[in-house]
């Protein structure tokens, strides 16, 4: 597996780019090398024909390869001035070529690519405690709307499609074409500095694909995915995956639940989801905290901050839904709490977030 101190700016490329960038940096070496090699001629022939000086050898070789049209440096006898013939229609020829090669890369966008590779690699760079989002499909594109509703949350996209590495550019999200289930691209997307990763992709092999990958190069992360069949979903979580995520059974539960309770899925589509919600539920991890061994009824968090704890997930996995004042907050308890933005944000001043081990807070923004 390549170090990611191995990779280049090019590999943020698709492979038919690569390809065209690594021909143009030839080229450009090639006619680099023409040029210092004519000037290393021209300057050897002054020297040797005409026994001149190798600074007036320099000089009468840039100012002849310039065009520039000055005076000779001293007189040139026979030999002199058919070696200057010669070193004007040769750098005549080079140089025009070298202004052809540029010309075409400027057409071809080749120097685009290369200057729009290099920013694309600092924002590689610059992500961190980040979320990774692969696929731009109709799943993908939900899950980074609702993160960019969130207004705090710092993801990136991976599709191998260029044109739904376009779409997602144009919505202004960072965007890397390449494919997911590969260690190169979820290296460049910076996996090992990420603290979760969403597989979205249309293929269910390609998701089990994508969370192997994701849980070999970071064991910590965070990996929720995408599955079609409930086969495939037993399958991705003995892959790693975190949470598996069915569109057609969560879609079937939603429409069921719609059905029989309307008004309850109104009000929970309003604090779960979308940019414009009053209210919001958050998460807490209790970590290191004073709170660890008091009871809801001692703590005072809601007449504290007037967050409303919903329930408490026991740190072996039991929840306990609607705690009463008698509850005793454990270490490594997780609160779910609702409240207003203010709200929330005041219980975060005296409780730890979830997401404490990677320093990442997860909270609405202020209105």
């Amino acid at each position: 597996m390549p170090s990611k101190s191995s990779l280049n700016y090019q590999q943020l490329q698709p492979i038919y780019l690569q390809r065209e960038l690594l021909q143009y940096q030839r080229t450009l070496l090639a006619n680099v090398g023409i040029l210092f090699g004519l000037t290393a001629f021209g300057t050897l022939g002054y020297r040797f024909i005409e026994g001149w000086s190798w600074f007036d050898a320099l000089y009468m070789t840039i100012i002849t390869l310039a065009t520039i049209g000055y005076g000779e440096t001293n007189p040139l006898d026979f030999k002199g001035r058919i070696f200057t013939l010669t070193l004007i229609v040769m750098g005549v020829l080079s140089i025009s070529y070298i202004a052809a090669q540029f010309t075409a890369a400027i057409a071809n966008g080749h120097i685009y690519n290369i200057f729009q590779a290099r920013r694309q690699r600092k924002v590689m760079d610059a992500l961190d405690k980040h979320y990774i989002v692969c696929g731009f499909g109709r799943t993908g594109r939900q899950v980074t709307a609702e993160f960019a509703a969130e207004g705090s949350i710092t993801f990136v996209v991976i599709d191998s499609d260029p044109i739904a590495i376009e779409q997602a550019e144009l919505e202004g999200h960072p965007a890397l074409q390449g494919d997911a289930a590969l260690d190169n691209t979820l290296l460049l997307a910076g996996i090992e500095r990420a603290i979760c990763i969403v597989a979205a992709l249309p293929s269910d092999a390609e998701n089990l694909y994508t969370v192997l990958s994701a849980k070999t190069l970071n064991p910590e992360i965070r990996a929720i995915a995408r599955a079609s069949t409930e086969e495939s979903m037993q399958k991705l979580r003995r892959g790693g995956a975190d949470e598996v995520i069915s569109p057609y059974i969560t879609g079937g539960k939603r429409m069921a639940a719609v059905a029989l309770r309307p008004q309850v899925m109104d009000f929970v589509d309003g604090i779960i989801a979308g940019a414009n919600r009053s209210f919001y539920i958050e998460e807490y991890r209790i970590d290191d905290s004073s709170y660890v061994g008091v009871t809801l009824k001692k703590a005072s968090l809601r007449s504290q901050t007037g967050a409303l704890v919903l329930a408490i997930r026991r740190a072996d996995g039991d929840v306990i839904a609607g705690p009463d004042g008698n509850t005793e907050i454990l270490q490594g308890d997780v609160l779910i709490s609702m409240g207003t933005p203010e709200q929330l944000r005041a219980l975060n001043q005296i409780l730890s977030p979830l997401s404490k081990k990677t320093n990442v807070l997860r909270l609405p923004r202020m209105k």
